[in-house]
């Protein structure tokens, strides 16, 4: 087996040419095949460092022992290529459809007196009628029976004119649902005019179809043959409610296709919507399994070419939810299929954007469906062991936070999380103490810590076991004290700083070594640690408001008219001090409370010197 090296050296000697690139594992199986429009630059791409990977290619990547290349003469032969050997292969890390899903047909045994419908696996060379395909036996099977119930045409097994007179007409016929040709009072030429209205259904068009039945109801009609106009106004309501109920009747020959991949945390979800004429006629969705952060445009153009290949019929223009690579080429792939040119297009805005979203949404609610709360949180566990190292499943993760108000009653809080969800039984919080030195946060973090993790080293029962990861709110340098206090107590527990943006959201993760985890591109780790964040932060602040209301109830500020306790804390929030205040301009307190408080704070402080300024003068005198 070829060499890491030895393989990256046969990259540089590749040609830029198009071809497949088949890779390969120690075993000799293909797990990946793959095109390009220049086999060096894509095959290249696989050797270089893996930061801006998905997972799952890091994982292909890690696993390559070897691989071969096969050029072609254009990027259409390497594309037709390409779906041939994934078909064949069937290769661990490609995007793989299930061969034998099936896409039924309807046929209709035009070629006998009395046509029959019946459901078949695929269309054949012989003179019969075929539609489709559907998605599904049950759509095709509905076709038939709505079709057949609103023409009154049969659904027995009895074969015609073999069976007529043979035995007596079935419920159907009582019922009104059948015009029971086992009688041998309907004539081949009147049933095939009743199947050739169906097949106007099966081909979509129930409003030709109801202007025919109109005209041939007006014409008994003039002709007094009453009891015919009867039966043709059934016929006509029949169809006109079945056009009204949008029934899914035209199976694959929707003349437009719109297909959006949506990411889940545990697994994607591709979505077909089928219309026709305007109409939503169908809709189809695959569950992608095994899939974190992929690239939408990655896998609509793996998917798109498998699943028109599998289904053998192709509208004239298919919408996506993003752009693919190479779709000019998957364009004429399409058109190969379908016999004529296909349309391949990625909306941004109007009406077909709309459907789209629609498709996206469709997408998302399947998703939604499908994933269990629990996979999602063993999921955003598992990418975040993934992305940071961790040897282990982080199954409990440990929060801390800092929160003062103005500098005083500075507080620490610590929030527990075992498997993703808050374990408040097992909160704590501090009281810092060394905040009457000053107020500095990488010292309030180092006690807060020492403190906890002294409590665990004393037995304390309550602070017992350690977690499997420390989350410190905070950046390189909080991070660091707190790595500094884990080393004095021998500790080895991973810990991690939560580094917000300009914005105050959760940008990513730091180490203390100064390595950066960004988690904006992996929702289920983004929220996790979001809500984590956002929990410890909760609990810090309504610890330290409690302190604070104590401290500040009996103020000086409630002494003055207007000021309650929302005023008095952004006076206080803002100028740090009752001092500060009493030394503000009116300008300045103007900035923070509106003018009557603002005057009625500056009056307050200037009475109560000009006060002491009289009460000084007298003991002078």
């Amino acid at each position: 087996m070829p060499t890491y090296e030895e393989l990256k050296a046969r990259v540089l000697s590749l040609p830029y040419a198009p071809g497949v690139y088949i890779m390969k594992n120690a075993a000799g199986q293909v797990i990946y095949v793959g095109k390009a429009k220049a086999l060096k630059n894509r095959v290249t791409s696989y050797f270089q460092s893996p930061a801006g990977m998905t997972p799952k290619t890091r994982r292909m990547v890690s696993q390559i022992d070897d691989f071969d290349i096969i050029v072609t003469e254009s990027e259409f032969e390497a594309l037709v290529l390409e779906n041939s050997m994934i078909k064949k292969y069937k290769p661990k890390y490609n995007i793989l459809l299930k061969d034998d899903k099936g896409y039924p047909y309807v046929k209709v045994t035009t070629s006998r007196p009395y046509p029959e419908f019946s459901i078949v696996s695929r269309p054949e060379a012989d003179a019969d009628r075929y539609f489709g395909p559907y998605s599904g036996r049950r759509a095709a099977r509905q076709a038939i029976d709505t079709i057949c119930e609103a023409l009154q045409l049969k659904t027995c097994r009895r074969q015609f004119p073999r069976d007529i007179g043979k035995e007596r007409p079935c419920l159907n016929r009582h019922l009104g649902r059948c015009i029971a040709p086992c009688t041998g009072d309907v004539p081949p030429e009147e049933y095939a005019a009743l199947v050739q209205q169906a097949i106007s259904l099966l081909e979509g068009n129930f409003k030709g179809l109801a202007k025919e039945i109109e005209a041939a109801m007006a014409e008994a009609s003039e002709n007094l043959q009453f009891e015919r106009a009867a039966m043709l106004r059934d016929r006509l309501r029949a169809v006109q409610a079945l056009g009204a109920r949008q029934k899914v009747v035209a199976g694959g020959f929707a003349d437009l296709d719109v297909l959006a991949f949506v990411q889940g945390q545990t697994r994607g979800c591709v979505v077909a919507l089928h219309y026709l004429g305007g109409s939503l006629q169908d809709k189809e969705y695959t569950v992608i399994d095994g899939v974190t952060q992929a690239d939408a445009g990655e896998v609509l153009g793996d998917f798109i070419k498998q699943y028109y290949s599998l289904r053998q019929a192709v509208p004239r223009t298919v919408l996506l939810s993003a752009e693919i690579e190479d779709g000019e080429a998957v364009a004429e792939f399409l058109g190969s299929i379908a016999g004529r040119r296909v349309e391949v297009a990625v909306p941004q805005r109007g009406k077909r954007h709309d459907l789209v979203r629609l498709a996206e949404k469709n997408a998302a609610e399947e998703i939604s469906r499908i994933e269990t709360s629990q996979e999602r949180r063993l999921k955003s566990l598992e990418l975040l062991q993934g992305m940071t190292g961790m040897d282990e499943l982080p199954e409990v993760l440990e929060a801390y936070d800092i929160s003062n108000f103005a500098g005083a009653d500075t507080v620490g809080s610590m929030v527990v999380f075992e498997h993703a969800q808050p374990k408040k039984s097992r909160y704590r919080r501090f009281k810092i103490e060394s905040a009457a030195f000053g107020q500095d946060d990488y010292r309030s973090m180092a006690e807060m810590l020492t403190r906890r993790l002294q409590h665990y080293a004393d037995g304390d029962e309550k602070f017992s076991p350690l977690p499997s990861a420390f989350l410190i709110d905070g950046g390189l340098g909080h991070v660091r004290t707190a790595q500094a206090v884990l080393d004095q107590f021998g500790v080895t527990t991973p810990c991690f700083g939560m580094v917000k943006d300009d914005r105050h959201r959760t940008r990513g993760l730091v180490a203390p070594d100064g390595r950066e985890f960004g988690i904006s591109t992996v929702p289920a780790v983004f929220a996790l640690i979001g809500r984590i964040q956002e929990e410890v932060h909760r609990f810090a602040i309504t610890y330290n408001r409690n302190l604070t209301g104590k401290s500040v109830r009996g103020s000086t500020l409630d002494k003055i008219e207007g000021v309650g306790d929302k005023r008095r804390s952004e006076l206080l929030r803002h100028f740090k001090s009752i001092e500060n205040i009493r030394g503000a301009s009116l300008e300045q307190l103007r900035l923070v409370v509106p003018n009557n408080v603002a005057i009625a704070v500056y009056d307050y402080f200037r009475a109560k010197e000009a006060g002491k300024g009289k009460e000084k003068g007298k003991q002078d005198t």
